[in-house]
């Protein structure tokens, strides 16, 4: 235990730093560097895919939260056509001298509808843009989450390399690294 507290290895730490302590050059230095830039930029993928995940989830709520102010609007809509019927019935079948009002009753009513279909359809437009946005981020997410595993795969065929001392590993490391990187750009750019 330090000063600071627990300190906690991964498997392969304690194989890397001493390979870095003991044989600072050559293949076990260039891999104790590689691994800590790779997971520098891992950690930075893995946050980016966590924030993105994040985002999507607001997203979706904030379509469903639309969503459902337009069904709120859709059902007062159809309370103001019950009303706007009822109005026209008793237009045909009030006397003459109250026909006049249920007339006008149903002509507000048709007016109140138009302006409820409007709003109605603005929250379902609204819905979808939000539920767009939330795709977007949750593909960005998923460009994030490949590139992050790209880089971990890379650490771990790091460590086996470092163990085997075997340069085709190296080389697949660094192959591997750079398509993490690859897909972390596309990200990036939300391609």
């Amino acid at each position: 235990m330090s000063e600071e507290g627990f300190h906690v290895h991964g498997p392969h730490d304690h194989e890397l730093e001493h390979a870095a302590q003991h044989e600072p050059k050559g293949m076990a230095g260039q891999l104790a560097v590689a691994t800590a830039v790779i997971a520098t930029v891992g950690a930075i993928f893995a946050y980016m895919g966590g924030a993105t995940q994040s985002y999507a989830g607001l997203y979706k709520n904030d379509a469903a939260i639309k969503k459902t102010e337009a069904a709120n609007q859709w059902a007062f809509y159809q309370a103001k056509s019950n009303k706007q019927n009822l109005a026209e019935i008793a237009a045909d079948l009030a006397p003459e001298s109250r026909k006049s009002f249920y007339v006008d009753e149903a002509k507000r009513y048709k007016s109140e509808k138009n302006e409820i279909m409007a709003e109605a359809k603005k929250l379902e437009l609204e819905s979808q843009a939000w539920d767009k946005k939330s795709e977007e981020q949750l593909n960005q997410h998923h460009r994030w989450a490949q590139a992050t595993t790209a880089l971990q795969i890379s650490i771990a065929m790091a460590a086996i390399a470092l163990l085997t001392r075997s340069h085709r590993l190296e080389k697949g490391v660094f192959l591997l690294s750079g398509l993490g990187v690859v897909l972390g750009a596309l990200a990036w750019f939300h391609i």
